[in-house]
This record gives structure tokens, sequence and C-alpha cells, in this order.
């Protein structure tokens, strides 16, 4: 059971993380806040104050254009929200259910697939050369035999 709760928290804990980064956050904020004052018997207030300090390091690390910078922010911040999604779960094993709900609001497993549709045509008589149309090309220049 242990496994699964560390599971669900780090789940949790990304989806916030890149929740907070995002256009979406003030649509799911009250959520979360309300997900984690109803448990912990706090002032909402003051989970919302510290998620609006998380959030502000967040963009603060993103504004510096450092890669570096930005993802150590970010992993201290899942790292924090993990730890507390866990302890959340281990005191009170019905908050997975709702942890799981907020996690199909925040970010839905199956989201709708995206259809793009192109038509070309070619014109002015040319009967040689090569054309190419693709929409992702990979080439792992890693693999042994690449």
């Amino acid at each position: 059971m242990e496994a699964e709760l560390m599971t669900l928290a780090t789940a949790g804990a990304t989806a916030l993380v890149q929740q907070m980064v995002g256009d979406g956050w003030e649509q799911v904020k009250g959520r979360i806040v309300a997900f984690f004052a109803r448990r912990a018997g706090t002032d909402p207030a003051v989970i919302e104050d510290e998620l609006d300090t998380v959030r502000a390091e967040l963009l603060a690390a993103e504004e510096t254009g450092d890669e570096r910078t930005t993802a150590d922010a970010q992993a201290e911040a899942r790292t924090e929200w993990r730890a507390r999604m866990r302890r959340t779960l281990q005191a009170d094993p019905e908050a997975a259910a709702e942890l799981r709900d907020l996690l199909d609001e925040m970010m839905p497993r199956n989201p709708a697939p995206t259809t793009i549709t192109t038509h070309n045509t070619m014109n002015d008589g040319v009967n040689h050369g090569s054309v190419i149309q693709a929409g992702v090309i990979v080439r792992n220049y890693g693999a042994p035999g690449a």
C-alpha cells in the first residue's frame, strides 16, 4: 500500500508543480487549497500563501532563463509537495480518491487525440526531384548501428 501511496503522491506533486507554472493554475488552486486545508485542519489562507510562495519561486526561476535553475526549483517543489501529499494520504486513506479526481482534472489521462490533415498539390509539370512530407522525423543518434 505504501508504494501505491508514494506513486499517487508523486503524480500529485508533479501535476501540482506543472499547474503552478501553467495557465490553468487559478482554475485548480482552490481545490488544491481545500484538499490540504480540510485534512490538516489548517486555515485555507495559510495553504494558499504556501502555494503562492512556491509558485512565485518557480516563476522567478523560469524568468532567469537558466534551465538548471528552473529544473532545480521544480525538483525542490515536487519533493516538498510529494512529502506533504504522502503524509496526507497516510493520515486519511479516503484522500486518495479526491486526489485522483484532482489529477484527472489537472492532467487528463486520455486527452482527445489531435488530428491534423494536410493536403498538398504540386504543379508546374516537374517530374523529377524528391518531395518529403512528415509530421515528426526521429533520428536516434545514440543507438548502435544508427
